[in-house]
């Protein structure tokens, strides 16, 4: 009888794979809600960036109220991955929250990260 190893990892990935597209899923539909056009390969190599995180729904989400998380997102994110610090950098958030909407409580942060790579014109930390 043959092990079922193999088909334990195939099936792993596979869940994976589904729960990624899930995610995908649900950030093409709020970019589509919002009216943002957006490049599919990019927001999918920005939410594979992110990492297991984005499985987790409180991490999945930014709170753009949380001057803490701003912050954070602003050292971690805007400054080391993309390079950009001081008033761009603020911008560019301020741009992020604007675009979902300032109102909106479920910001998807592949969403959000992706509108800052857009603004501050970042795509090829990406390619």
């Amino acid at each position: 009888m043959q092990s079922n190893a193999f088909s334990t990892t195939i099936n792993m990935e596979d869940r994976i794979m589904s729960a990624f597209n899930e995610v995908l899923d649900k950030c093409k539909t709020q970019m589509n809600k919002c009216g943002i056009k957006y490049n599919e390969d990019l927001l999918t190599s920005v939410a594979k960036s992110l990492g297991p995180s984005i499985y987790k729904q409180d991490a999945l989400l930014v709170a753009a109220g949380d001057k803490t998380e701003v912050e954070t997102i602003k050292k971690n994110f805007v400054a080391k991955k993309l390079g950009v610090e001081g008033s761009a950098a603020d911008t560019a958030i301020e741009y992020a929250v604007e675009k979902i909407g300032s109102s909106n409580r479920q910001k998807l942060r592949p969403v959000f990260y992706y509108l800052i790579v857009e603004k501050l014109g970042k795509q090829a930390v990406y390619k």
